[in-house]
């Protein structure tokens, strides 16, 4: 059976990150503080990353994303060593986030307990529920770097 706290929390954090993201225009997308290099864009792709390399790889799916997204979007990415035509639009970036809402959520949705405290593929320690649970956490904490960004364009 499925654990139904799990796919809510999909459900929950997913729709806020695509709501945030409504009505960024490629501008303010593409803007970052002075001092600071993650503009609304990184975020959004930063949390396709996090579910394809953190959660669905944990529950043994091989990630799925384009060409060049880990390297744009991962914890290891230097958003400041991108060239400008290089990145993706937000555009392109929402419609990623959908499409893999649709399959994180099946995934989750497949997951009965013992395969929730099973050791995650390829992790040493740590079960598949951690690792979606983590990816899920960060990917709200971004949220909250998005809003936080939304909020001082607004005001700017």
């Amino acid at each position: 059976m499925s654990d139904a706290s799990l796919t809510m929390l999909v459900d929950e954090v997913r729709g806020k990150t695509l709501m945030l993201l409504e009505g960024v225009s490629p501008r303010e997308a593409r803007w970052a503080p002075q001092g600071l290099q993650n503009s609304i864009l990184w975020h959004a792709g930063h949390c396709y990353v996090l579910a394809e390399w953190l959660a669905l790889s944990a529950a043994g799916h091989a990630p799925q994303a384009p060409p060049g997204w880990y390297e744009m979007f991962s914890w290891d990415s230097r958003p400041s060593a991108v060239s400008g035509d290089a990145w993706p639009a937000l555009a392109d970036i929402v419609a990623a986030l959908r499409e893999q809402h649709g399959r994180m959520r099946k995934v989750v949705e497949g997951l009965s307990d013992a395969d929730l405290s099973r050791p995650a593929e390829g992790r040493s320690g740590r079960t598949v529920r951690y690792y979606l649970v983590h990816a899920l956490h960060d990917e709200a904490c971004h949220g909250g770097e998005i809003w936080l960004l939304r909020k001082v364009l607004a005001a700017g």
